[in-house]
């Protein structure tokens, strides 16, 4: 613990390229290139490095530049999620009229659905 005392330790850019190392590693292991060895071991020195750094400022600026990268793929993944799990209680529907989704508790039978924000009714299975 005393080693890691001033350290800027793991985020999710650190945890992003250790994993790029190691499938990289994987993969020099079946396809026998070295470019896929070299860039592992390149993105595992990157990580140790940005793990084991002092440099608090810097590290962070990175990592925040990495989250506003990758903002709108991890968005898409959370609302992806969101959606799996209320499909187990709810029908997702989208409206005719202007795209907008529309959630409806199973098990209702034929109901008519109306838009919050066009007002547009249809008549889904429920």
């Amino acid at each position: 613990m005393r080693f890691m005392a001033g350290r800027y330790g793991f985020d999710q850019l650190s945890r992003f390229t250790s994993t790029c190392a190691l499938v990289c590693l994987i993969i020099s292991m079946f396809v026998f290139k070295r470019f896929f060895y070299f860039a592992g071991l390149v993105l595992l020195i990157v990580t140790y490095f940005r793990v084991f750094s002092r440099k608090h400022y810097k590290r962070a600026y990175e990592n925040t530049q990495y989250l506003k990268m990758t903002s709108g793929i991890r968005n898409r993944m959370g609302a992806f999620r969101s959606e799996m799990q209320q499909r187990k209680i709810y029908h997702i529907y989208r409206c005719p009229s202007c795209r907008q989704k529309i959630r409806v508790p199973k098990g209702k039978g034929r109901i008519e659905v109306r838009c919050p924000k066009c007002s547009t009714t249809f008549i889904k299975n429920s």
